[in-house]
């Protein structure tokens, strides 16, 4: 491609990236081990061409602001600071493209998710904090250097006011999440 046709990397250049970087790692790798070898194959490239990525992975996780996942993720992680449902997004993020979708699209269908299924029985949090960062990790590894800021910074989504509801009500998660309450209150096969 001549310099004339390069474009800034999108959604799908996000998404190759963690799909080689899984791909790299075999199994079930952790969101931790996903942000490092997206870390790694950041820094084969010029510092230019790293912050381009910038960007979206932003849009990615503005994408993933959503109060249906904010409730999904308070019951998987059993609650959900604005922090944590940060670091929430960032597994989503890492677990690639299908389970990213597949959550948006219903955030009830992570209840068949096996780290989730771990998750609600105990077996830890699902927090992906590295993977925001995998951007800035790599240009200061290549550059010594802060990234440069984003001109037009992405903006955040209004939350959804239908979910705008106390999520420790468990009558109205059950209704709204009913694989993941019946996960949460053990009624589904682990």
């Amino acid at each position: 491609m001549s310099v004339a046709e390069a474009r800034p990397p999108g959604a799908e250049d996000v998404w190759r990236l963690i799909s080689a970087a899984r791909a790299d790692l075999g199994g079930s790798p952790s969101a931790e081990d996903v942000a490092a070898a997206v870390v790694r194959l950041l820094r084969s490239r010029p510092p230019t061409d790293i912050a381009a990525f910038d960007r979206p992975f932003e849009e990615l996780l503005a994408a993933s602001y959503r109060a249906d996942l904010w409730a999904a993720a308070c019951i998987i992680n059993d609650g959900a600071s604005d922090d944590v449902f940060d670091y929430f997004r960032g597994w989503l993020v890492a677990q690639g493209r299908e389970w990213f979708e597949r959550a948006l699209a219903d955030p009830d269908s992570l209840a068949t998710h096996p780290e989730v299924i771990a998750a609600v029985a105990g077996v830890g949090d699902l927090y992906g904090e590295d993977v925001l960062c995998v951007v800035i990790d790599a240009y200061r590894a290549v550059t010594g250097e802060d990234v440069p800021r984003i001109s037009d910074p992405v903006r955040i989504p209004d939350l959804d006011p239908d979910w705008n509801f106390d999520y420790n009500d468990e009558a109205e998660m059950r209704r709204r999440l009913p694989r993941l309450m019946a996960l949460h209150d053990g009624e589904e096969e682990r």
